[in-house]
């Protein structure tokens, strides 16, 4: 079997630890310390995550859509194979490096989504994008983290606080959706979108596109 080879490291902003890219053949592996974070064999329910957000907005004129998360760009390339010439994605991406590997090492997997003319690439904290807008965005797809638990980066809770979740439903245009990506159910995050108005429904998605291995969570919250 071959070898993993690290290709580069990453710090995360703020505290957040460190990232390592790794590679084996033509695979590739993000690591945490110990937690791999993301590996190109499993896309299935990030992609997942593109398409319920795509069917939530589509017949939409002119939709905009935000990406929290570039990772290795499963669910950008998923959504812009289902999105029309008149949608806008803005991908936020809190890491430089990640944006880096993009378009570097695994330039191959992101198959030149990030030219894409209906993609700008914002370097920096998806939150923070988000409270600076008001009816912005049709739909927020966020996969930021494992989970509304803040593992990457202890300020990632305060996306799923009920403060952030009412920034959200504020930077939401009507009708909108936030979807948000987790490795495992919380129904406290449940409980706190439903504190805050949305109308949720919590989807299971398997990890890999052959429809086996871990069970991943989505929540679809609408706005009314």
């Amino acid at each position: 079997m071959l070898p993993w080879i690290q290709l580069d490291r990453a710090t995360i902003p703020g505290d957040g630890g460190e990232l390592r890219l790794k590679q084996r053949g033509s695979e590739f592996s993000i690591m945490l310390g110990a937690t791999e974070l993301m590996n190109s064999r499993l896309s299935g329910s990030e992609e997942t995550l593109a398409t319920l957000g795509c069917a939530h907005i589509a017949g939409r004129k002119g939709a905009r859509m935000l990406i929290g998360g570039l990772g290795m760009g499963f669910t950008l390339r998923a959504a812009l194979a289902a999105l029309p010439d008149d949608v806008s994605v803005v991908v936020a991406e809190l890491v430089p490096a990640v944006v880096d590997w993009a378009r570097g090492p695994m330039a191959d997997l992101h198959a030149g989504t990030l030219d894409d003319p209906r993609v700008t690439i914002h370097v920096g904290d998806v939150g923070a994008l988000i409270r600076s807008k008001a009816a912005a965005f049709d739909a927020i797809l966020l996969d930021v983290d494992n989970g509304p638990d803040g593992l990457t980066r202890a300020s990632n809770d305060n996306l799923y606080s009920h403060n952030g979740l009412r920034a959200a439903q504020t930077a939401l245009r009507p009708n909108g959706v936030l979807a948000v990506w987790s490795s495992a159910p919380d129904s406290h995050f449940t409980r706190r979108l439903r504190d805050v108005g949305f109308v949720v429904e919590e989807v299971s998605a398997r990890a890999s596109t052959k429809q086996r291995g871990a069970r991943h969570v989505i929540w679809m919250a609408t706005k009314r």
